[in-house]
C-alpha cells in the first residue's frame, strides 16, 4: 500500500470526492503529519511549530462545524503503532462529523473558514482524509 500525505486535494480528487452520490452524514477521519516548524505562506515570521499553528485552526474550525451542522468528535496524539508498518507515523487524529457532502462544501468555501485555513498551511506537512460512514459494531 502506498501512502501519500497531502495538504492540499488537486482539483480532479475534490470533483471526485463531492460529485459523488451524496449519502448523508458522514465522519471525516484526519490522520495529520505536522512541520517541525509552521511555515506560514506570506512568508511571516513565527516561533510556532506546525502543531501549535495547526492548533490555532483546529480551535477556529469548530465554530464553522457547528455553523453547517457538524461537530468534532475526537482529537488526539499518535502514541504508538501495534500492527502494521509505515516509514513515519502521524502526529495526530482528529474524527469530524458532517450532516453531508454540502454541509462540508458550505463550509470550507465559506469566508470564514478560508481565513483560517492559513494556519492548518502553516502547520500541516501532510495529511490523509478517509470519509466514513457513520454505524456501529
Amino acid at each position: 500500500m502506498k501512502v501519500v500525505n497531502q495538504v492540499i486535494p488537486s482539483a480532479e480528487r475534490m470533483q471526485e470526492f463531492f460529485g459523488g452520490k451524496e449519502d448523508g452524514p458522514f465522519v471525516m477521519v484526519n490522520l495529520l503529519k505536522f512541520k517541525d516548524k509552521a511555515e506560514y505562506p506570506d512568508g511571516r515570521e513565527t516561533s510556532l511549530s506546525g502543531a501549535e499553528a495547526y492548533a490555532l485552526y483546529s480551535a477556529a474550525v469548530t465554530k464553522c462545524l457547528a455553523e453547517v451542522g457538524g461537530k468534532p468528535h475526537y482529537a488526539g496524539p499518535v502514541t504508538g503503532l501495534m500492527l502494521g508498518e509505515v516509514e513515519e507515523n502521524w502526529d495526530m487524529i482528529a474524527l469530524a462529523e458532517y450532516p453531508s457532502l454540502e454541509a462540508m462544501r458550505t463550509m470550507i468555501t465559506s469566508p470564514e473558514y478560508q481565513e483560517i485555513t492559513v494556519h492548518r498551511t502553516a502547520g500541516l506537512a501532510g495529511q490523509l482524509n478517509i470519509k466514513t460512514k457513520p454505524g456501529s459494531f
